[in-house]
């Protein structure tokens, strides 16, 4: 029965932390006819609350716009910097990154990253 229990607890567990993934949405995308194989790309992310994500980078620069709630930003070896509804903030192409929502509150920021490789296969990129 313990054993039972132990496996119920774990899927649930699994499934939370399924379901703490931020939404992406593309808001516009315009190949930079000037830089060969780049473009211009705009995203809204929404960050459901505790949600999380391991270190990234991005081969562009990002422009992030906090829009509400609070995001906890850090690139790999700095200090966190903490983003609240209104603030700005420009990260360096190619520097790794990670973000955390620690308010338990739903968060969004729209990030512009001009420059992106067409296609975005880096994105993600650990």
């Amino acid at each position: 029965m313990k054993l039972a229990r132990m496996l119920i607890v774990m899927c649930l567990m699994a499934g939370s932390a399924i379901a703490q993934e931020a939404r992406v949405t593309e808001l516009m995308s315009k190949d930079l006819t000037e830089f060969p194989g780049k473009e211009g790309l705009m995203i809204l992310v929404e960050y459901p609350p505790g949600s999380s994500d391991p270190v990234h980078r991005h081969y562009a620069h990002a422009f992030v716009y906090v829009l509400e709630g609070s995001i906890v930003m850090q690139v790999r070896g700095g200090q966190e910097t903490t983003l609240t509804a209104g603030h700005f903030l420009r990260r360096p192409e190619r520097c790794s990154r990670r973000w955390e929502e620690r308010q338990q509150n739903p968060a969004s920021q729209i990030c512009c990253l001009p420059g992106e490789r067409e296609g975005r296969p880096d994105i993600g990129a650990r």
